[in-house]
């Protein structure tokens, strides 16, 4: 039925009474009415209607076990359930209310009452729906409104952050790296009940976003001394010691005209600390152990991590395993030794955070040698499938997100861990080698393909193993084949094992090619193709969120969506196209 009336359905074992619902009720709403409570769910998987009128004493399943059922069901919890009953006693009516009905009508009913109180129900659920729907709305509003004021905020402060960084000769990225490990850091100490209490008082976003002005104060140090490529002087390093104070008095001069702000806190406790030391013997105040702010003692540890890894005008860049050496003989003088321990237990994590933000991986050789074969064979692919360059950097970004995500996830820990990410997402670039194979008038159909033309192309898989394999058997053994081989033949596979080549299921699927399931579909909805128009990010989102379960991993889907914000920023075309 068709004609704009609400639906009703009339639930009860007696065929008198389901008569005299009909035909009360026909003239004002579209009726069905059913014999008992299995037949009302059989119509339910096709029907879901506007209110439900239930008898109470049925055979089999009563209406107190119907309701109870309906109310368990996501789908049908929100029915509004109206018994029709002859129990006219106070318990059997609270009972009922109790489990979520709305109203009693007690037969025999009265044709008048009860088109009045189902007329009354209906205005009142239309009311509850709308108000409903505008509180959506409204907390939608201000989301974005937020959003918007939060990334406007953001970039100021990137900007800010990197022209700091550009006077330091720092090499780029260093504001990137110290807000991953932060956001890492902080997960690992609620992860093992560490400093729960005073984090738990944080808004964590803002905490490591403000952690971008923890060297603000270095704009007012002179040239001559922030870029000297030599070891400072007694004065000069006096001198660069007064950017601690240097930053909180800029953070400062920016609260004086701010209402209160989270976020300025934090970063004028970060700016005025994250040099001090355990010992007392940091710099500017010689705060000691737990007087020095929980924020500076985070910083401290993750930025001479990073300082330590990265070359800088006086020196090269340590290893990783260097790097904690200085770290393990710094705790408990230096720097916080329960965070210290905290940072040690996790040093892969953080190893790994670095391999993706800066490819310094000591162990990358096999990644350099392959690197210039691997482009290489992505480029012959673009250039068959009509596509532009640029595609790899995002690839590459998206994957990082998942894979930083992953290595803070028990389930999906030990085995990230044990990867080489470098290697790992250098092998992504094969994912596709197997269109090498596909003949052209297939490849760049703008049009919708045969069943057959579709057959071919889904052979790109088999054709990419084999690809690998042939290499594999010309050299030693090689870890970014391992990755290629099990990307390249498995990224069409699905969850409900309705893929190909194969037809594998759930976690039959290894887990490389489950991630750049999610990935490889996220960014092809979100890019232009000869078929169609690209799809929003937040459309690109729903879709991926449909398919949990079928089409992908639903945990990885559930990492993936509490992250996508993050993939919103590398979307082709930028935020304005969106």
């Amino acid at each position: 039925m068709n004609n704009g009336h609400r639906t009703v359905i009339f639930v009860d074992d007696d065929v008198t009474n389901l008569t005299i619902a009909k035909n009360t009720l026909t003239e004002k709403y579209d009726t069905f009415t059913v014999p008992s409570g299995k037949k009302l769910f059989q119509l339910l998987e096709k029907k879901i209607p506007d209110l439900i009128l239930l008898d109470v004493n049925m055979p089999e399943m009563d209406g107190y076990e119907v309701i109870e059922k309906l109310k368990d069901n996501e789908a049908t919890a929100d029915i509004p359930v109206i018994f029709v009953t002859a129990n006219i006693d106070p318990d059997s009516e609270v009972k009922g209310l109790n489990l979520g009905a709305i109203d009693y009508i007690t037969k025999p009913f009265s044709a008048e009452l009860l088109l009045k109180r189902i007329e009354v129900h209906l205005l009142v659920e239309a009311q509850r729906k709308e108000l409903k729907h505008y509180s959506q709305n409204l907390e939608r509003m201000v989301s974005h409104k937020t959003k918007t004021v939060f990334d406007l905020q953001s970039a100021i402060l990137k900007t800010v952050a990197e022209l700091v960084e550009s006077r330091d000769n720092i090499t780029g990225g260093h504001i990137e790296r110290t807000q991953s490990y932060l956001s890492l850091f902080v997960d690992f100490l609620m992860e093992h009940g560490l400093y729960t209490e005073e984090l738990s008082t944080w808004d964590i976003n803002l905490f490591v976003t403000s952690s971008q002005l923890h060297d603000v104060g270095k704009i007012s140090i002179k040239d001559s001394i922030l870029m000297k490529p030599a070891k400072l002087t007694d004065e000069e390093f006096e001198e660069m010691k007064k950017h601690a104070l240097y930053g909180m008095k800029i953070v400062e001069k920016i609260e004086a005209s701010t209402p209160e702000n989270a976020f300025l806190r934090h970063a004028k406790i970060l700016a005025g600390s994250h040099h001090e030391k355990w010992s007392g013997a940091g710099y500017p105040y010689g705060l000691k152990g737990e007087k020095i702010p929980l924020q500076g003692r985070l910083m401290a540890i993750v930025d001479v991590y990073d300082a330590l890894t990265n070359d800088r005008p006086y020196k090269k860049a340590f290893s990783h395993e260097e790097a904690l050496e200085i770290i393990k003989d710094g705790l408990g003088t230096h720097f916080d030794p329960v965070l210290g321990e905290v940072f040690l237990n996790h040093e892969k994590e953080f190893k790994c955070v670095m391999d993706v933000e800066n490819n310094n991986n000591p162990s990358f050789n096999e990644g350099l040698a392959w690197k210039s074969v691997s482009n290489a064979l992505e480029a012959i692919l673009d250039a068959r499938s009509g596509k532009e360059n640029g595609d790899t950097n995002r690839m590459r970004r998206y994957l990082s997100i998942l894979i930083n995500a992953l290595l803070r996830d028990e389930r999906y820990k030990d085995e990230v861990s044990s990867w080489d990410i470098d290697i790992f997402l250098l092998s992504a670039q094969l994912r596709d080698v197997g269109k090498i194979a596909i003949r052209d008038s297939i490849l760049h159909k703008p049009d919708k393909l045969t069943e057959e033309e579709y057959g071919n192309v889904k052979d790109h898989a088999d054709f990419g193993v084999r690809v690998v394999q042939q290499i594999q058997e010309n050299i030693n053994e090689s870890l970014l084949l391992k990755h290629a081989e099990a990307i390249a033949g498995s990224h069409h596979e699905k969850w409900d094992g309705s893929g190909y080549p194969l037809g594998l299921k759930n976690k039959n699927i290894p887990l490389q090619a489950r991630l750049m399931a999610i990935v490889d579909v996220y960014d092809a909805l979100t890019s232009e193709r000869p078929d169609r128009k690209k799809l929003s990010h937040g459309e690109a989102v729903e879709k991926i969120k449909s398919y949990s379960g079928t089409y992908f991993d639903p945990e990885l889907v559930t990492i993936f969506l509490e992250h996508e914000k993050e993939f919103d920023e590398h979307v082709p075309g930028g935020r304005e196209n969106r």
